[in-house]
């Protein structure tokens, strides 16, 4: 299956654009499924269709779904909420609070992460398309792996090692709750720590899937605007960040050429700089732009046209470009007794805004407000690192010890 996520600033066209690409996969013949992950959704008036939380077919081989936080929340955590909130309670914290505390930062959102991993086991569809949040909500929504195995491991161990000293002291044995009835419920805590150990396997495989260039894309939704090509160039670098290839900007909303009202003259002299500026800036990215329709976009005619405009006879879901989000080579008689050389591009960061530490068997990058954990092979942990910033990539060299003192 392949995966393609559309993100960009709010009201760009990220869900036109998903619709028609899903429109155009669907009529190649391949199976397709298009999710909206926004809470605010708008991917059924964009189809002119009603969209159900569960996959909705709208014609052939095109399904549709916007994802219902509510019902994913209780599906995929519910359970694990339910063993951390009554084990909080019966430290004398107060209900309310302990729901509030044990939902982890930006899983309600995230929760789309696992519908991506359940189609892929499924193998039900040929193309999955992603109309994301706007970016800022995009980028919380990748980066849930890496905060969630943080919180997840750290909470866990707390209260995992209470149950272990509470066994021998003989001391709280059960964890129970309230059901619907008042009734109290006792909570197999086995069955809890096995739902932990799945999420965590489900968002470790997302991670995988959407790092994998040969089955994940993420494209750039931009209008040819100053300010939003900006915000477009710091998603570009997050998404670099975080290891996650992009391989095209769309840019929609583009004056065509039969406007000639002397109204839209420096509207359209302004576009045609930006969309310059866009070509040059984002790395060698393939730039493929849509124009501003006459018509408000709504419904499959429409959709059909905005796909021809964006992809003319090319199949969307194939590789645009081949990028890659951090690589480590071998380097062999390097000047400077390096033996491994770590590169992660990082787009259009400025050399203020990134800082490394690293800590045993990983390192973490700090990009802005932004950062990751790069998980070290076995190879370097016994290696002196150093690293310098050469935009866009950060270069990080391995040394031996006695070589790094030389």
């Amino acid at each position: 299956m392949r995966v393609i996520v559309h993100t960009g600033k709010g009201g760009v066209g990220k869900t036109s654009v998903s619709a028609a690409t899903a429109l155009r996969c669907a009529e190649l013949g391949q199976k397709t499924l298009v999710i909206s992950t926004d809470t605010a959704h708008s991917l059924g008036d964009s189809l002119n269709k009603k969209v159900g939380p569960e996959p909705t077919e709208i014609a052939p081989n095109l399904w549709a779904q916007e994802i219902d936080a509510r019902y994913s929340m209780d599906k995929y955590w519910g359970k694990i909420q339910s063993y951390l909130s009554a084990f909080l309670s019966q430290q004398g914290q107060e209900e309310i609070v302990s729901e509030e505390v044990t939902i982890i930062p930006g899983l309600e959102e995230g929760a789309s992460l696992l519908w991506i991993n359940e189609f892929f086991q499924r193998g039900e569809f040929d193309v999955l398309i992603v109309d994301a949040a706007p970016t800022a909500e995009t980028i919380r929504l990748l980066s849930l792996p890496d905060v969630t195995r943080w919180w997840l491991d750290r909470i866990m161990r707390l209260t995992k090692g209470f149950k272990l000293v509470s066994d021998t002291v003989r001391g709280v044995r059960k964890v129970f709750r309230r059901n619907n009835n008042n009734d109290e419920e006792t909570i197999n805590v086995d069955d809890v720590f096995k739902q932990v150990n799945n999420l965590f396997d489900m968002l470790e495989n997302v991670r995988a899937l959407l790092t994998n260039p040969e089955i994940a894309s993420m494209r750039l939704i931009v209008n040819p605007e100053k300010m939003v090509i900006r915000e477009t160039q710091r998603t570009f670098t997050y998404l670099n960040l975080y290891g996650y290839a992009t391989d095209a900007v769309l840019v929609n909303r583009v004056f065509p050429d039969e406007i000639t009202d002397p109204f839209f003259i420096k509207w359209k002299e302004r576009q045609k700089e930006n969309i310059q500026f866009i070509t040059e800036a984002f790395g060698g990215l393939p730039v493929y732009t849509a124009p501003l329709f006459r018509e408000e976009m709504g419904g499959l005619d429409l959709l059909r046209r905005m796909a021809d405009e964006l992809y003319g006879d090319r199949n969307p879901a194939g590789r645009l470009f081949d990028g890659s989000s951090h690589r480590i080579e071998k380097v062999n008689n390097a000047d400077d007794g390096a033996r491994y050389v770590m590169t992660v591009p990082l787009g259009f960061a400025e050399k203020g805004d990134v800082d490394m530490f690293r800590k045993s068997d990983e390192i973490t990058l700090r990009v802005g407000p932004y950062r990751r954990n790069i998980i070290l092979p076995s190879v370097l942990h016994d290696l002196e690192l150093s690293a310098k910033f050469e935009p866009p990539n950060l270069n990080i060299r391995f040394y031996d010890k006695e070589a790094e003192n030389q």
